[in-house]
């Protein structure tokens, strides 16, 4: 009987470490003249000028995302920067930054976008 106190408590360990659950995050920031919208996983998620949202529990894996931005009325055209789309690679514990910024200069509304992860950037092998 012992034995199988010992076995159910080794049991219950092994299946509370090993849980599913991954806390892989993108935290989107906009500091921008004007709201974006951030396209990712088939929803698209409006950050107001100023604000932050989090998108949390996101399984591991790689994701593309793109951005709609709206313009201010006195800007004549508009640019975004190459990072505005592309992709992220999510693994165990990964927290991605997607940050906005913007200039208005001449007429010209010009969209930044910066994204980091928290992964490191260097491979061991």
């Amino acid at each position: 009987m012992k034995k199988m106190y010992i076995f159910l408590a080794v049991i219950s360990l092994i299946s509370f470490s090993c849980s599913s659950d991954v806390d892989n995050r993108v935290r989107i920031k906009n500091l921008a003249a004007g709201s974006v919208m951030f396209n990712f996983r088939g929803e698209a998620i409006t950050v107001a000028s100023g604000k932050t949202y989090d998108i949390s529990n996101i399984p591991q894996g790689l994701y593309a995302y793109s951005t709609t931005y709206s313009v201010p009325s006195e800007a004549t055209s508009s640019t975004a920067s190459e990072a505005a789309s592309g992709t992220v690679n999510l693994k165990a514990g990964t927290k991605i930054l997607v940050l906005y910024s913007s200039t208005l200069y001449d007429g010209v509304y010009t969209l930044y976008t910066t994204v980091s992860s928290s992964d490191s950037v260097t491979t061991t092998e």
